[in-house]
């Protein structure tokens, strides 16, 4: 009875057998649309892992401490005057044998701790200079506490890293470089090391921000991470979730001196790069492109005409015979691009100039005349002790003087004279228009000129009269411009300033 109810039921709401394929037909149609949008989306990131013990399991043995040691003489620190007794007294005799016992003892030991991480199962060891600088002996102890010494191999104190050796008869547990670049804000980190010289630690977190500048170094391009660093951090690995070094842990933001959650590391893209240099060469090799550069400002920018805004790095001086004076890259050229790669910012240059290999030729793009132009440039070695050169001025006998205010910009300047360099001591060679007043409150001060200040160039034009001056801001006014840009020479010191002109 049911049955034949259930039955009768079906028959009255059923449908029709081809409305019913054409419906399962539309459904179909729609999921497999969901499946496609779906798949479409962007990859979500991966989710929160269950534990990180498998990972830590498999990295803590190639991660180590590092103590390093260094001795002190006491005789050589400055103590406290020996009090003198009066003559004949007992106290004399006893006072002098009391400090030259504190003064003169045993050598002091000062050693500081910190971490590292081997890279080679034949015992290398990638460490922060800072951990080593100094050590007169290293000792690195693995994960099964045996102490081993280390030889210094090579350093880099601009980049803030070292590289060691140890000598074992087995093979040692090492750990691959990842690929920074790759890793994004908000993946997952792990960090390993010796805080506080407590040994092996593991601590977990994201990278919070990319290519930090953090003002250590010249090429700084810091990882940021939230993951626990502490004293004695420094030199270890931060890990991404494949087991894989993305970053050196370096330094730490605290106030108190602990963690805060802001913490920074070399990336592998740099720290990977340096290390292999260490290792085959014992010290870096750089590429040097031979000029001193500054930032562009909005001002700057606006008064040479460049397209595009504030960007690149503005050059304020090359080096006599450096690669860039050969390659024809003048003062007051900026250098939009690099080999191919974007100069975002001044800061940006000297990194991506010492990651090119050296004697490679390169195409440099550079603003000038407000015209964009390609030179090519071999690049040479940077050498330490190579000292940065401003480029000479023409060579002319003093002109008369001829002071004059240049009311549109608030200075009074005047021609060079015997004079003015003996007032302002001035070089013999130096050539331009000296500063001798600047207005109060005026766009001269704003760009903190004073008297002394040699003005040698406006509008990338050298400069040896007060009338130049005017003429040039006579022409940057026809041409609608807000500011000029003059170049400054300071102490032997010389750079760009755009410097807003006065309203008519």
């Amino acid at each position: 009875m049911n049955s034949k109810r259930y039955q009768s039921s079906s028959a009255m709401v059923g449908w029709p057998a081809a409305p019913v394929n054409a419906l399962g037909t539309f459904l179909l149609g729609i999921l497999l649309a969901l499946v496609l949008i779906l798949s479409a989306q962007p990859a979500a990131a991966k989710s929160t892992p269950d534990s990180f013990a498998n990972l830590a399991e498999k990295l803590l043995p190639s991660v180590v401490n590092i103590s390093s040691t260094q001795v002190v003489n006491r005789g050589q620190e400055r103590g406290p005057d020996i009090p003198q007794a009066p003559p004949g007294s007992p106290f004399g005799d006893m006072f002098r044998d009391f400090f030259d016992r504190n003064q003169q003892g045993a050598p002091r030991r000062a050693t500081s701790l910190g971490s590292g991480f081997i890279i080679d199962p034949t015992g290398l060891v990638v460490t922060n200079n800072h951990v080593i600088d100094g050590a007169d002996q290293i000792t690195v102890t693995l994960s099964d506490d045996t102490q081993l010494k280390a030889e210094l191999l090579g350093r880099d104190p601009k980049t803030d890293l070292a590289l060691l050796r140890v000598e074992t008869d087995r093979e040692l547990p090492f750990v691959p470089w990842g690929e920074s670049a790759a890793a994004r804000v908000g993946d997952w980190v792990v960090a390993i090391g010796n805080p506080f010289g407590l040994g092996g630690t593991v601590t977990a977190g994201i990278i919070s921000a990319r290519q930090r500048d953090i003002r250590q170094g010249p090429y700084d391009s810091f990882l940021q991470t939230d993951a626990s660093i502490n004293r004695g951090n420094s030199g270890g690995p931060m890990f991404n979730i494949n087991g894989e070094v993305i970053g050196v842990n370096t330094a730490i933001f605290s106030p108190t001196g602990g963690s805060v959650g802001v913490g920074f590391a070399i990336p592998s893209s740099i720290a990977s790069r340096v290390i292999d240099q260490l290792r085959d060469f014992g010290q870096t090799r750089r590429g040097w492109l031979g000029v001193r550069i500054q930032s562009v400002t909005d001002e700057i920018a606006e008064s040479i005409g460049l397209e595009g805004g504030a960007r690149g790095a503005l050059v304020s001086s090359v080096t006599q015979d450096g690669p860039a004076e050969k390659s024809g890259i003048s003062a007051g050229d900026v250098i939009l691009t690099f080999d191919g790669k974007p100069v975002a910012s001044m800061r940006e240059l000297p990194r991506i100039v010492a990651e090119t290999d050296i004697g490679k030729s390169v195409p440099v793009d550079v603003w000038r005349n407000e015209r964009l132009m390609t030179v090519g440039v071999k690049i040479g070695e940077l050498k330490e002790e190579v000292p940065i050169l401003a480029s000479a001025g023409p060579n002319g006998n003093a002109i008369e003087p001829e002071e004059a205010a240049i009311d549109d910009i608030g200075i009074t300047v005047t021609s060079i004279t015997d004079q003015m360099r003996t007032q302002f001591t001035l070089p013999e060679d130096l050539r331009g228009v000296v500063i001798t007043g600047v207005e109060a409150d005026s766009a001269a001060a704003e760009k903190s000129l004073r008297p002394g200040d040699v003005i040698v160039e406006v509008s990338q034009e050298e400069v040896s009269t007060p009338g130049q001056i005017a003429e040039k801001i006579r022409e940057a006014r026809d041409a609608d411009r807000s500011s000029i840009l003059l170049k400054i020479n300071r102490n032997g010191d010389r750079r760009f300033v755009a410097v807003r002109i006065k309203k008519s």
